[in-house]
């Protein structure tokens, strides 16, 4: 083959040749086989036993520009890809996400290799096949994680649905990647939801409309509590009027039964998402509910656009998925459960009548209540009292 035939001249050259001789014969025939046209088949085995004895003997810098130059080529047998990926050094980015003609071989090995700076490269490639996805996905780390969100090739669903939003979860950047797309169901970003930009939780609220909502345990509690809505929303803009959100935490936290962490979050959060999903919760119209987002959201700013996005989600969503949203939240339910089947039941959110200490066999239901949900109905019965007083 041109460039490094015969083999024995070259191979005398390395043995007597010394280093510097090694170098300029790597770069010059790799150089050479990167220009070939697709070679013969003893044109490529001849020039893979030259590159194996060549590489070794090179310094690292001749290696490394010897294996970008090899990389050029689109004829790369398992052995020279390979070597390319051992000796390439800071190139291998690119060659990993760039080279369209990279052995599914190749990136499998890499994979199962388990360099996860390697593994994170595979995993920008947009001609990924499901072997290597599924191949990819077990590798526990963030930097992985964060290549498969930014990767617009990959459809989640199923279990990648769920491991991505759990990963969602635990890392921002990951979080924004997905909000960022156009084809990513935004309702499995809820358990980031305080990690998000405003705009994006908007988008969150948006992508509840008209789904199923399966069930949980707080569904119940709020059909009970929700006769205190008027007493709430009221307590509520009097808080939120003179600014006194740690008090408005206490309130949330013992109204909803999420912690007081999280319960300080939806307070201070001067964009009014997350405590619009509260407000939606407990039944608020848009009268109602705009009238405190009023108070809690920012003044430093025109809010009419924002407000008129609440007006219409006020509208559009139902309280059931709120309550859902702060299901998930508290740990109740997991957001995969949106992929299973909703309760053949449907779920009403009809205020029901006051749980009576007299009638104690009304309601089977609140009899078995948990703990929170007495406590939530301790506080809902104290702004009852607050206001009649």
């Amino acid at each position: 083959m041109i460039g490094f035939q015969p083999y024995e001249t070259f191979q005398l050259l390395i043995e007597t040749g010394g280093i510097d001789r090694a170098n300029t014969l790597l770069v010059a025939a790799c150089d050479a086989y990167s220009r070939r046209p697709k070679p013969m088949p003893t044109e490529r085995m001849q020039f893979e036993a030259l590159a194996q004895r060549l590489f070794p003997t090179a310094s690292q810098t001749a290696r490394a520009r010897a294996a970008a130059k090899l990389a050029r080529s689109p004829h790369l047998s398992p052995i020279l890809e390979n070597l390319v990926v051992e000796n390439i050094g800071d190139e291998l980015a690119s060659f990993l996400e760039n080279n369209e003609s990279v052995s599914e071989e190749l990136l499998l090995n890499i994979v199962e290799g388990g360099d996860v700076d390697k593994v994170a490269l595979v995993a920008k490639r947009k001609d990924l096949t499901k072997k290597l996805v599924g191949k990819i996905f077990p590798v526990n780390s963030r930097k992985v994680y964060r290549s498969l969100s930014e990767n617009r090739s990959i459809h989640f669903s199923g279990p990648y649905l769920r491991a991505i939003s759990k990963a969602a979860a635990m890392d921002q950047s990951i979080a924004h990647a997905l909000a960022a797309r156009e084809d990513f169901d935004k309702a499995y970003l809820l358990p980031a939801f305080f990690d998000l930009k405003e705009e994006d939780r908007i988008e969150v609220l948006k992508a509840f409309q008209d789904r199923k909502i399966p069930r949980t345990k707080m569904h119940r509690t709020y059909e009970h509590i929700s006769v205190a809505t008027a007493e709430f929303t009221q307590a509520m803009m009097k808080l939120l009027s003179k600014n006194r959100r740690p008090e408005v935490t206490r309130l949330l936290t013992q109204i909803t039964g999420l912690d007081e962490v999280r319960c300080g979050e939806i307070a201070h959060d001067v964009s009014g998402a997350a405590l619009f999903v509260v407000l939606r919760a407990f039944g608020c119209n848009e009268y109602d509910g705009l009238k405190v987002l009023i108070h809690a959201t920012a003044h430093d700013r025109n809010s009419s656009s924002a407000l008129a996005q609440y007006t219409r989600l006020f509208k559009q969503i139902e309280p059931s998925a709120m309550v859902f949203a702060m299901s998930v939240w508290r740990g109740d339910a997991e957001i995969s459960a949106l992929a299973r089947e909703a309760s053949s039941a449907p779920i009403s959110h009809e205020p029901v009548a006051p749980y009576s200490r007299r009638t104690p066999t009304l309601d089977k239901a609140a009899d078995s209540a948990t703990d929170a949900v007495e406590r939530a109905m301790q506080a809902v019965q104290k702004l009852r009292n607050n206001k009649a007083s």
